[in-house]
């Protein structure tokens, strides 16, 4: 059955549902309440009823962190993304997975003019240029990111590849070294307009140091993880005045 007749018994909102969490790579039920502003009790029901038809894959190997769904091979040709690869979810990636998808849907929220991309298709892109899915032009520019670093989640204009701001999620305190290596990446590059470091309480000095030893304070904005939802500004780079 070829691709077009598959797509063709899945509703829109379900093909939907999958090309999202296809794209982030991982969600959860919070996240997509928050996005589609619904109850976490609905959220979670149409993420369980994918698993349950196999295009999602359930994982939760933090008792006290809430579960993460992933795609599985057949949910991604389910919605045409076959050129994505499926996230496989750890102990040590999981609460990492779960703010991803959560600071993706407020930067949705905030930023509709953009689109959201999880690692999984910045990688896709990467590998195969301008057969993964999305823009041409956003692949050849995606291909200019320093290796082997990638970020979290990138924030594009679609038609404005050089617009793009690329989004660091950080919970845990990185060596300074490696941080340093990490700015100056992103200091250097050209393929984005600039790079939004998201911190979890602790976290934030360590970035601000690394920001200031490399010179990058014109290009890395640094933005606690609690203030995203209340930040509304027409730049995702703020001022750093």
């Amino acid at each position: 059955m070829d691709q077009e007749v598959r797509n063709a018994a899945l509703s829109p909102d379900r093909v939907q549902l999958l090309a999202w969490a296809a794209r982030l790579g991982a969600v959860t039920a919070d996240a997509l309440a928050r996005r589609r502003q619904m109850s976490i009790a609905s959220a979670s029901g149409r993420l369980h009823a994918a698993a349950r038809r196999g295009e999602l894959q359930r994982a939760r190997p933090l008792t006290a962190e809430p579960a993460v769904f992933t795609m599985t091979r057949r949910g991604l040709r389910a919605c045409g993304l076959d050129a994505l690869s499926p996230v496989r979810i750890t102990s040590g990636n999981a609460a990492h997975a779960i703010a991803c998808a959560r600071v993706a849907v407020a930067l949705e929220r905030a930023y509709p003019e953009h689109a959201v991309l999880g690692e999984p298709e910045v990688r896709a892109h990467e590998r195969i240029g301008g057969a993964a899915p999305g823009d041409p032009a956003l692949a050849r520019a995606l291909a200019a990111l320093p290796l082997p670093h990638r970020p979290d989640l990138l924030l594009v204009v679609p038609g404005r590849p050089s617009g793009a701001v690329a989004v660091e999620v950080e919970l845990t305190v990185k060596g300074p070294r490696r941080l340093e290596r990490i700015c100056r990446e992103w200091a250097r590059s050209h393929a984005v307009a600039g790079v939004l470091y998201l911190v979890a309480p602790g976290v934030g000095r360590a970035v601000l140091r690394a920001v200031r030893a490399t010179g990058a304070g014109e290009r890395v904005a640094v933005l606690q993880l609690a203030d995203l939802d209340d930040t509304p500004c027409a730049d995702p780079i703020p001022s750093r005045a």
